[in-house]
């Protein structure tokens, strides 16, 4: 009988807290946008990131993206579009939206841009699943990583005082 309290103990701290969890999420997306933001920023790597419309560009620029976000929503046909970037630019950062839409116009710019942002390809796909259900899009990462982050203050909250239990 006592085994099996002790396992029980064992198996318990072995599950995170659901808190914890998201604080550690938190600190991924976090890193990752911060990795974003280096490659993207005009004193380092500089490579735009090309977003679907102007609330993902407004969301980018809220998490601290200080070089060009390039929005395709402009009325352009994609071929069109992506000869404006080809000229333009020899590496780029596609970031479109993760649902149907989104991954439709990935596949259509990624063909057209073939060469020029496959390098970067980890940054949607990696914040894709971070994401996981609860948002879709570029717009909704910064209400997604407050939410992530408040979970961080409160855990420290409820987090009982070392030396006491």
């Amino acid at each position: 009988m006592a085994h099996k309290g002790r396992d029980r103990q064992r198996n318990s701290e072995r599950v995170l807290h659901p808190l914890k969890r998201e604080a550690e999420r938190a600190e991924r997306l976090r890193e990752l946008l911060e990795e974003l933001a280096e490659v993207n920023s005009p004193e380092h790597v500089h490579v735009p990131v090309i977003v679907e419309g102007k609330r993902d560009k407004a969301a980018l620029k809220a998490l601290g993206l200080a070089g060009e976000v390039i929005t395709y929503n402009r009325g352009m046909n994609v071929h069109d579009f992506c000869e404006g970037i080809l000229d333009s630019y020899s590496e780029v950062v596609l970031l479109m939206d993760w649902d149907r839409e989104g991954d439709a116009l990935q596949s259509k710019l990624g063909r057209e841009l073939s060469g020029t942002w496959e390098g970067y390809k980890r940054f949607r796909h990696s914040l894709r699943l971070m994401c996981q259900k609860e948002v879709k899009d570029v717009e909704g990462l910064p209400a997604l990583l407050r939410r992530l982050e408040t979970g961080m203050v409160e855990e420290t909250l409820i987090e009982p005082e070392e030396g006491k239990s």
